[in-house]
Protein backbone atom coordinates (compact mmCIF):
# COMPACT_ATOMS: atom_id res chain seq x y z
CA UNK A 1 0.00 0.00 0.00
CA UNK A 2 3.01 2.54 0.94
CA UNK A 3 4.70 1.55 -2.66
CA UNK A 4 1.29 2.59 -4.33
CA UNK A 5 0.47 5.86 -2.69
CA UNK A 6 3.61 6.55 -2.85
CA UNK A 7 3.83 6.94 -6.88
CA UNK A 8 0.49 7.99 -6.48
CA UNK A 9 1.75 11.00 -4.67
CA UNK A 10 4.34 11.65 -6.56
CA UNK A 11 2.03 11.65 -9.80
CA UNK A 12 -0.32 14.15 -8.14
CA UNK A 13 2.39 16.44 -7.65
CA UNK A 14 3.92 16.75 -11.06
CA UNK A 15 0.22 16.27 -12.85
CA UNK A 16 -1.02 19.24 -10.48
CA UNK A 17 2.05 21.53 -11.30
CA UNK A 18 2.29 20.78 -15.07
CA UNK A 19 -1.51 21.59 -15.38
CA UNK A 20 -1.02 24.39 -13.06
CA UNK A 21 -3.82 23.86 -10.64
CA UNK A 22 -1.44 24.89 -7.98
CA UNK A 23 1.43 26.44 -6.98
CA UNK A 24 4.90 24.22 -6.92
CA UNK A 25 5.34 25.51 -3.17
CA UNK A 26 1.43 24.55 -1.72
CA UNK A 27 1.73 21.92 -3.39
CA UNK A 28 4.58 20.29 -2.14
CA UNK A 29 3.10 21.32 1.04
CA UNK A 30 -0.09 20.11 0.89
CA UNK A 31 -0.35 16.89 -1.44
CA UNK A 32 2.45 15.28 1.27
CA UNK A 33 0.31 16.22 4.35
CA UNK A 34 -2.47 14.87 2.94
CA UNK A 35 -0.80 11.48 1.91
CA UNK A 36 0.45 11.51 5.26
CA UNK A 37 -3.12 11.54 6.76
CA UNK A 38 -4.35 8.99 4.28
CA UNK A 39 -1.51 6.09 5.24
CA UNK A 40 -2.80 6.78 8.80
CA UNK A 41 0.44 8.44 10.04
CA UNK A 42 -0.86 12.15 10.62
CA UNK A 43 0.29 11.99 14.23
CA UNK A 44 4.05 12.06 13.22
CA UNK A 45 3.40 14.90 10.76
CA UNK A 46 5.23 17.24 12.48
CA UNK A 47 8.31 14.70 13.23
CA UNK A 48 8.68 14.19 9.67
CA UNK A 49 8.29 17.72 8.70
CA UNK A 50 10.76 19.05 11.54
CA UNK A 51 13.43 16.56 10.54
CA UNK A 52 12.90 17.10 6.30
CA UNK A 53 13.53 20.64 7.63
CA UNK A 54 16.29 19.97 9.52
CA UNK A 55 17.96 17.97 6.68
CA UNK A 56 17.38 20.70 4.32
CA UNK A 57 18.25 23.73 6.64
CA UNK A 58 21.99 23.99 5.33
CA UNK A 59 20.98 24.13 1.76
CA UNK A 60 18.24 26.99 2.57
CA UNK A 61 20.86 28.76 4.54
CA UNK A 62 23.81 28.42 1.62
CA UNK A 63 20.55 29.29 -1.40
CA UNK A 64 20.29 32.32 1.15
CA UNK A 65 23.74 33.42 1.03
CA UNK A 66 24.31 32.95 -2.43
CA UNK A 67 22.01 34.76 -4.03
CA UNK A 68 23.12 37.68 -1.79
CA UNK A 69 26.56 37.24 -2.87
CA UNK A 70 26.45 37.26 -6.44
CA UNK A 71 23.49 39.50 -6.46
CA UNK A 72 25.58 41.85 -5.04
CA UNK A 73 28.80 40.85 -7.32
CA UNK A 74 26.17 41.55 -10.59
CA UNK A 75 25.24 44.95 -8.96
CA UNK A 76 29.20 46.02 -8.50
CA UNK A 77 29.68 44.87 -12.57
CA UNK A 78 32.00 41.79 -11.66
CA UNK A 79 29.66 39.73 -14.86
CA UNK A 80 29.15 42.52 -17.25
CA UNK A 81 32.58 41.61 -19.11
CA UNK A 82 31.08 38.15 -18.98
CA UNK A 83 27.56 39.19 -20.80
CA UNK A 84 30.08 41.36 -23.31
CA UNK A 85 32.11 37.81 -24.11
CA UNK A 86 28.61 36.10 -24.33
CA UNK A 87 27.32 38.72 -26.65
CA UNK A 88 30.22 39.12 -29.01
CA UNK A 89 29.89 35.42 -29.19
CA UNK A 90 26.24 35.10 -29.62
CA UNK A 91 25.63 38.25 -32.44
CA UNK A 92 22.42 38.03 -31.18
CA UNK A 93 21.70 34.88 -33.21
CA UNK A 94 19.15 32.86 -31.73
CA UNK A 95 21.60 29.49 -32.12
CA UNK A 96 24.65 31.00 -30.95
CA UNK A 97 22.24 32.19 -27.41
CA UNK A 98 21.25 28.72 -26.72
CA UNK A 99 24.76 26.89 -27.62
CA UNK A 100 26.39 29.69 -25.18
CA UNK A 101 24.07 28.79 -22.73
CA UNK A 102 25.26 25.19 -23.07
CA UNK A 103 28.90 26.38 -23.16
CA UNK A 104 28.46 29.00 -19.64
CA UNK A 105 26.44 26.47 -18.07
CA UNK A 106 28.82 23.59 -18.50
CA UNK A 107 31.76 26.17 -17.68
CA UNK A 108 30.37 27.39 -14.63
CA UNK A 109 29.29 23.99 -13.29
CA UNK A 110 33.09 23.27 -12.36
CA UNK A 111 32.84 24.51 -9.36
CA UNK A 112 29.99 21.73 -8.36
CA UNK A 113 27.16 23.79 -7.11
CA UNK A 114 24.42 24.11 -9.31
CA UNK A 115 22.89 27.10 -7.80
CA UNK A 116 25.59 29.50 -8.47
CA UNK A 117 25.87 28.05 -11.86
CA UNK A 118 22.19 29.07 -12.68
CA UNK A 119 22.41 32.09 -10.55
CA UNK A 120 25.69 33.15 -13.28
CA UNK A 121 23.88 31.94 -16.32
CA UNK A 122 21.01 33.36 -15.61
CA UNK A 123 21.98 36.76 -14.61
CA UNK A 124 24.27 37.17 -18.11
CA UNK A 125 21.95 35.81 -20.67
CA UNK A 126 18.35 36.62 -19.24
CA UNK A 127 18.49 40.11 -20.66
CA UNK A 128 19.38 38.72 -24.08
CA UNK A 129 16.69 36.10 -24.51
CA UNK A 130 14.18 38.96 -23.49
CA UNK A 131 15.39 41.71 -25.80
CA UNK A 132 15.30 38.95 -28.56
CA UNK A 133 12.14 37.63 -27.19
CA UNK A 134 13.40 33.88 -27.11
CA UNK A 135 12.11 31.40 -25.11
CA UNK A 136 12.96 31.42 -21.52
CA UNK A 137 11.82 27.85 -21.02
CA UNK A 138 14.96 26.88 -23.62
CA UNK A 139 17.43 28.48 -21.69
CA UNK A 140 16.45 26.83 -18.65
CA UNK A 141 16.03 23.33 -19.81
CA UNK A 142 19.65 23.54 -21.57
CA UNK A 143 21.12 24.85 -18.68
CA UNK A 144 19.87 22.45 -16.48
CA UNK A 145 20.69 19.92 -18.37
CA UNK A 146 24.36 21.10 -18.83
CA UNK A 147 24.59 21.11 -15.23
CA UNK A 148 23.09 17.73 -14.89
CA UNK A 149 26.14 15.94 -16.95
CA UNK A 150 28.66 18.40 -15.31
CA UNK A 151 27.17 17.64 -12.08
CA UNK A 152 28.55 13.83 -12.14
CA UNK A 153 32.31 16.05 -10.83
CA UNK A 154 33.56 13.75 -8.05
CA UNK A 155 33.12 17.66 -6.03
CA UNK A 156 29.52 17.85 -7.33
CA UNK A 157 28.12 15.09 -4.81
CA UNK A 158 26.48 12.24 -6.83
CA UNK A 159 29.89 10.64 -7.19
CA UNK A 160 30.87 11.45 -3.61
CA UNK A 161 27.86 9.88 -2.18
CA UNK A 162 27.94 6.50 -4.31
CA UNK A 163 32.33 6.06 -3.69
CA UNK A 164 30.86 6.54 -0.02
CA UNK A 165 27.90 4.17 -0.17
CA UNK A 166 29.49 1.20 -1.62
CA UNK A 167 32.94 2.27 0.20
CA UNK A 168 35.08 3.06 -3.59
CA UNK A 169 37.21 5.71 -4.33
CA UNK A 170 35.69 8.60 -6.38
CA UNK A 171 38.56 9.11 -8.74
CA UNK A 172 37.81 5.05 -9.63
CA UNK A 173 34.33 5.38 -10.21
CA UNK A 174 34.74 9.24 -12.50
CA UNK A 175 37.67 8.89 -14.40
CA UNK A 176 36.41 6.02 -16.28
CA UNK A 177 33.63 7.74 -16.54
CA UNK A 178 34.97 10.63 -18.56
CA UNK A 179 34.48 9.11 -22.08
CA UNK A 180 30.76 8.68 -21.70
CA UNK A 181 30.32 12.06 -19.86
CA UNK A 182 31.61 14.16 -22.82
CA UNK A 183 29.40 12.40 -25.30
CA UNK A 184 26.32 13.37 -22.91
CA UNK A 185 27.84 17.14 -23.14
CA UNK A 186 28.09 16.71 -26.85
CA UNK A 187 24.61 15.85 -26.78
CA UNK A 188 23.57 19.08 -24.56
CA UNK A 189 25.63 21.15 -27.23
CA UNK A 190 23.86 19.11 -29.82
CA UNK A 191 20.16 19.69 -28.47
CA UNK A 192 21.68 23.55 -27.61
CA UNK A 193 22.00 23.58 -31.61
CA UNK A 194 18.57 22.18 -32.46
CA UNK A 195 16.84 24.55 -30.61
CA UNK A 196 18.63 27.46 -31.12
CA UNK A 197 17.61 26.61 -34.76
CA UNK A 198 13.78 26.24 -33.99
CA UNK A 199 13.87 29.37 -32.19
CA UNK A 200 15.52 30.96 -35.06
CA UNK A 201 12.94 29.70 -37.38
CA UNK A 202 9.91 30.81 -35.08
CA UNK A 203 11.14 34.04 -34.47
CA UNK A 204 11.89 34.69 -38.15
CA UNK A 205 12.21 38.27 -37.73
CA UNK A 206 13.75 39.16 -34.63
CA UNK A 207 13.66 43.27 -32.40
CA UNK A 208 15.98 44.04 -30.81
CA UNK A 209 15.33 47.63 -29.56
CA UNK A 210 16.48 49.62 -32.39
CA UNK A 211 18.38 46.38 -33.99
CA UNK A 212 15.98 44.33 -36.46
CA UNK A 213 17.73 41.08 -37.38
CA UNK A 214 16.45 38.50 -40.19
CA UNK A 215 17.53 35.32 -40.36
CA UNK A 216 21.14 36.03 -39.93
CA UNK A 217 23.32 37.45 -37.12
CA UNK A 218 23.70 41.05 -36.72
CA UNK A 219 27.49 42.90 -36.58
CA UNK A 220 29.24 42.70 -32.94
CA UNK A 221 28.64 46.92 -32.53
CA UNK A 222 24.69 45.94 -33.22
CA UNK A 223 25.15 42.91 -30.51
CA UNK A 224 26.68 45.09 -27.55
CA UNK A 225 23.55 47.77 -27.63
CA UNK A 226 21.92 44.58 -26.21
CA UNK A 227 24.04 45.21 -22.99
CA UNK A 228 23.80 48.77 -22.85
CA UNK A 229 20.54 49.48 -23.87
CA UNK A 230 21.68 51.95 -26.55
CA UNK A 231 19.27 54.50 -27.82
CA UNK A 232 21.18 55.52 -30.85
CA UNK A 233 20.69 55.28 -34.88
CA UNK A 234 18.46 51.70 -35.24
CA UNK A 235 19.39 49.47 -38.36
CA UNK A 236 18.15 46.97 -40.14
CA UNK A 237 20.29 44.10 -40.92
CA UNK A 238 19.63 41.39 -43.77
CA UNK A 239 22.34 38.89 -44.13
CA UNK A 240 26.06 40.06 -43.12
CA UNK A 241 24.68 44.14 -44.25
CA UNK A 242 22.91 46.65 -42.46
CA UNK A 243 21.49 49.57 -43.59
CA UNK A 244 20.93 52.71 -41.11
CA UNK A 245 17.50 53.05 -39.59
CA UNK A 246 15.13 55.57 -37.49
CA UNK A 247 16.23 56.69 -33.99
CA UNK A 248 16.08 54.49 -31.24
CA UNK A 249 14.57 56.64 -28.61
CA UNK A 250 11.16 55.78 -28.14
CA UNK A 251 8.63 54.15 -25.72
CA UNK A 252 10.33 50.51 -26.98
CA UNK A 253 13.83 51.46 -26.61
CA UNK A 254 12.93 53.15 -23.25
CA UNK A 255 11.45 49.23 -22.33
CA UNK A 256 14.45 47.50 -23.17
CA UNK A 257 16.46 50.12 -21.48
CA UNK A 258 14.75 49.75 -18.46
CA UNK A 259 14.43 46.15 -18.55
CA UNK A 260 18.29 45.89 -18.89
CA UNK A 261 18.67 47.79 -15.73
CA UNK A 262 15.99 45.88 -13.61
CA UNK A 263 18.60 42.70 -14.28
CA UNK A 264 21.41 44.83 -13.14
CA UNK A 265 23.26 44.84 -16.46
CA UNK A 266 22.92 48.74 -17.13
CA UNK A 267 26.67 50.18 -17.43
CA UNK A 268 25.48 53.74 -15.72
CA UNK A 269 23.72 51.99 -12.85
CA UNK A 270 25.26 53.74 -9.84
CA UNK A 271 25.95 50.18 -7.88
CA UNK A 272 29.09 49.83 -10.55
CA UNK A 273 32.47 49.83 -8.59
CA UNK A 274 35.04 49.76 -10.96
CA UNK A 275 37.87 50.28 -8.49
CA UNK A 276 36.73 47.06 -6.72
CA UNK A 277 37.03 44.85 -9.84
CA UNK A 278 39.81 42.60 -8.55
CA UNK A 279 39.00 42.85 -5.53
CA UNK A 280 35.70 41.16 -6.21
CA UNK A 281 36.97 38.98 -8.49
CA UNK A 282 39.47 37.75 -6.60
CA UNK A 283 37.02 37.36 -3.71
CA UNK A 284 35.28 35.16 -6.28
CA UNK A 285 37.67 32.98 -7.59
CA UNK A 286 38.90 32.19 -3.82
CA UNK A 287 35.34 31.66 -2.49
CA UNK A 288 34.96 28.63 -4.88
CA UNK A 289 38.31 27.21 -4.68
CA UNK A 290 37.64 27.08 -0.84
CA UNK A 291 33.99 25.51 -2.20
CA UNK A 292 36.05 22.88 -4.52
CA UNK A 293 38.46 21.87 -1.55
CA UNK A 294 35.85 21.95 0.96
CA UNK A 295 37.69 23.70 2.90
CA UNK A 296 34.26 24.85 4.98
CA UNK A 297 31.17 23.78 4.52
CA UNK A 298 29.34 25.51 2.04
CA UNK A 299 26.89 27.68 3.86
CA UNK A 300 29.50 29.31 5.72
CA UNK A 301 31.42 29.84 3.00
CA UNK A 302 28.78 32.22 1.23
CA UNK A 303 28.17 33.35 4.58
CA UNK A 304 31.29 34.93 4.88
CA UNK A 305 31.65 35.84 1.10
CA UNK A 306 28.20 37.37 1.08
CA UNK A 307 29.18 39.61 4.53
CA UNK A 308 32.45 40.57 3.06
CA UNK A 309 30.73 41.71 0.08
CA UNK A 310 28.65 44.18 1.56
CA UNK A 311 31.09 45.41 3.66
CA UNK A 312 33.73 46.05 1.38
CA UNK A 313 31.54 47.14 -1.59
CA UNK A 314 28.83 48.98 0.43
CA UNK A 315 30.50 49.92 3.39
CA UNK A 316 27.60 52.33 4.23
CA UNK A 317 24.97 50.71 6.25
CA UNK A 318 22.04 51.88 4.36
CA UNK A 319 23.66 51.09 1.35
CA UNK A 320 24.21 47.32 2.13
CA UNK A 321 20.17 47.06 3.34
CA UNK A 322 19.41 48.71 0.33
CA UNK A 323 21.29 45.65 -1.51
CA UNK A 324 19.86 42.94 0.70
CA UNK A 325 16.13 43.94 -0.13
CA UNK A 326 17.02 44.36 -3.98
CA UNK A 327 17.40 40.59 -3.54
CA UNK A 328 15.32 40.05 -0.73
CA UNK A 329 12.43 38.74 -3.19
CA UNK A 330 14.56 35.84 -4.94
CA UNK A 331 16.17 35.09 -1.15
CA UNK A 332 12.25 34.85 -0.13
CA UNK A 333 10.96 32.51 -2.65
CA UNK A 334 13.74 30.26 -3.03
CA UNK A 335 14.05 29.83 0.77
CA UNK A 336 10.54 29.26 1.35
CA UNK A 337 10.62 26.40 -1.66
CA UNK A 338 13.77 24.51 0.06
CA UNK A 339 11.46 24.49 3.03
CA UNK A 340 8.34 23.39 1.13
CA UNK A 341 10.22 20.74 -0.12
CA UNK A 342 11.39 19.44 3.19
CA UNK A 343 7.94 18.73 3.60
CA UNK A 344 7.65 16.43 0.60
CA UNK A 345 10.87 14.86 1.63
CA UNK A 346 9.85 14.34 5.30
CA UNK A 347 6.61 13.05 4.74
CA UNK A 348 8.33 10.58 1.73
CA UNK A 349 11.18 9.13 3.73
CA UNK A 350 9.43 9.30 7.33
CA UNK A 351 6.24 7.32 6.45
CA UNK A 352 8.42 4.28 4.87
CA UNK A 353 7.26 5.61 0.79
CA UNK A 354 10.37 5.89 -0.64
CA UNK A 355 12.01 2.24 1.29
CA UNK A 356 9.09 0.52 -0.24
CA UNK A 357 8.85 1.73 -3.42
CA UNK A 358 13.07 1.49 -4.14
CA UNK A 359 12.25 -2.95 -2.78
CA UNK A 360 9.58 -2.86 -5.26
CA UNK A 361 11.41 -1.70 -7.78
CA UNK A 362 14.02 -4.12 -7.52
CA UNK A 363 12.45 -7.03 -6.42
CA UNK A 364 10.42 -6.93 -9.90
CA UNK A 365 13.89 -6.76 -12.04
CA UNK A 366 13.68 -10.35 -13.42
CA UNK A 367 16.55 -12.82 -12.55
CA UNK A 368 17.47 -13.30 -16.25
CA UNK A 369 18.55 -9.15 -15.68
CA UNK A 370 21.04 -10.07 -13.14
CA UNK A 371 24.24 -10.62 -15.15
CA UNK A 372 23.63 -6.91 -16.78
CA UNK A 373 22.86 -5.05 -13.18
CA UNK A 374 24.91 -1.93 -14.30
CA UNK A 375 22.17 -1.74 -17.41
CA UNK A 376 19.96 -1.94 -15.15
CA UNK A 377 21.28 0.58 -12.88
CA UNK A 378 21.86 3.32 -15.70
CA UNK A 379 17.93 2.60 -16.71
CA UNK A 380 16.56 2.80 -13.22
CA UNK A 381 18.56 5.83 -12.33
CA UNK A 382 17.31 8.04 -15.03
CA UNK A 383 13.47 8.05 -12.76
CA UNK A 384 14.77 6.97 -9.83
CA UNK A 385 17.23 10.03 -9.57
CA UNK A 386 13.89 12.61 -10.59
CA UNK A 387 11.36 11.34 -7.77
CA UNK A 388 13.79 11.08 -5.12
CA UNK A 389 16.71 13.20 -3.51
CA UNK A 390 20.76 11.68 -4.09
CA UNK A 391 20.63 10.92 -0.38
CA UNK A 392 17.37 8.54 -0.90
CA UNK A 393 18.73 7.49 -4.28
CA UNK A 394 22.30 6.62 -3.64
CA UNK A 395 22.23 5.43 -0.08
CA UNK A 396 19.08 3.56 0.41
CA UNK A 397 18.81 2.07 -3.75
CA UNK A 398 22.13 1.89 -5.07
CA UNK A 399 23.37 -1.11 -2.53
CA UNK A 400 20.70 -2.75 -2.94
CA UNK A 401 21.48 -2.61 -6.56
CA UNK A 402 24.95 -3.48 -5.63
CA UNK A 403 23.84 -6.77 -4.04
CA UNK A 404 22.01 -7.90 -6.05
CA UNK A 405 24.58 -7.46 -9.21
CA UNK A 406 26.94 -8.54 -6.76
CA UNK A 407 25.03 -12.17 -6.52
CA UNK A 408 25.47 -12.28 -10.64
CA UNK A 409 28.78 -11.17 -10.60
CA UNK A 410 28.39 -7.50 -11.32
CA UNK A 411 31.58 -5.55 -9.36
CA UNK A 412 29.90 -2.76 -7.44
CA UNK A 413 32.32 -0.08 -9.42
CA UNK A 414 30.56 -0.84 -12.42
CA UNK A 415 27.53 0.09 -10.65
CA UNK A 416 28.39 3.01 -8.77
CA UNK A 417 29.85 4.64 -12.68
CA UNK A 418 25.98 3.25 -13.77
CA UNK A 419 24.25 5.18 -10.97
CA UNK A 420 25.23 8.66 -12.20
CA UNK A 421 24.07 8.17 -15.69
CA UNK A 422 20.53 10.03 -14.16
CA UNK A 423 21.98 13.42 -13.35
CA UNK A 424 21.04 15.05 -16.36
CA UNK A 425 17.82 14.78 -15.75
CA UNK A 426 17.83 14.94 -11.70
CA UNK A 427 18.90 18.67 -11.86
CA UNK A 428 15.16 19.40 -13.05
CA UNK A 429 14.06 17.79 -10.12
CA UNK A 430 11.16 19.52 -8.27
CA UNK A 431 13.26 17.79 -5.23
CA UNK A 432 16.89 19.83 -6.40
CA UNK A 433 16.60 22.95 -4.78
CA UNK A 434 18.65 24.74 -7.15
CA UNK A 435 15.86 24.78 -9.76
CA UNK A 436 14.00 26.79 -7.77
CA UNK A 437 16.88 29.23 -8.50
CA UNK A 438 17.37 28.65 -11.81
CA UNK A 439 13.06 29.19 -12.73
CA UNK A 440 12.73 31.81 -10.33
CA UNK A 441 15.52 34.06 -11.49
CA UNK A 442 14.23 33.67 -14.86
CA UNK A 443 11.10 33.91 -14.36
CA UNK A 444 9.35 30.21 -15.63
CA UNK A 445 6.85 28.78 -14.20
CA UNK A 446 8.20 24.86 -13.04
CA UNK A 447 5.39 23.14 -14.51
CA UNK A 448 6.49 25.24 -17.64
CA UNK A 449 9.70 24.15 -17.16
CA UNK A 450 9.20 20.61 -16.34
CA UNK A 451 7.15 20.16 -19.47
CA UNK A 452 9.74 21.21 -21.75
CA UNK A 453 12.70 19.96 -20.35
CA UNK A 454 12.25 16.57 -18.98
CA UNK A 455 12.46 15.08 -22.36
CA UNK A 456 15.46 16.60 -23.71
CA UNK A 457 17.08 15.74 -20.14
CA UNK A 458 15.63 11.81 -19.99
CA UNK A 459 17.14 11.60 -23.60
CA UNK A 460 20.42 13.54 -22.99
CA UNK A 461 20.92 10.35 -19.92
CA UNK A 462 20.23 7.48 -22.19
CA UNK A 463 22.82 8.93 -24.51
CA UNK A 464 25.23 8.56 -21.61
CA UNK A 465 24.10 5.38 -20.93
CA UNK A 466 24.64 4.41 -24.35
CA UNK A 467 27.95 5.83 -24.42
CA UNK A 468 29.26 3.99 -21.63
CA UNK A 469 27.88 0.41 -23.04
CA UNK A 470 29.83 1.36 -26.30
CA UNK A 471 32.91 2.07 -24.51
CA UNK A 472 32.32 -0.84 -22.06
CA UNK A 473 32.33 1.14 -19.00
CA UNK A 474 29.55 -0.06 -18.34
Amino acid sequence: MLTILGFVMIATFLVLIMMKKMSPMAALVLIPALFCVLVGQGAHLGDYVLKGIGDLAPTAAMLMFAIIYFGVMIDVGLFDPVVRGILRFCKADPVRVVVGTALLAAIVSLDGDGSTTFMITVSALYPLYKRLKMSLVVMTGVAATANGVMNTLPWGGPTARAATALKLDAGDIFVPMIPALAVGLVAVFALAYVLGRRERKRLGVLTLGDVRVVDETVEEKEAEQVLVGAGGGGAVATGRTAAAGGGGTGPAAADAAAEVDLQGLDPQRPTLRPGLYWFNAALTVALLTLLIMQTLPIPVLFLLGAALALTVNFPHMKDQKARVAAHAENVLNVSGMVFAAAVFTGVLTGTGMVEHMARWLVAGIPDALGPHMGLVTGVLSIPLTYFMSNDGFYFGIVPILAEAGAAHGVAPIEIARASLVGQALHMSSPLVPAVYVLVGMAKVEFGDHTRFTVKWAALTSLVVLGAGLLFGII
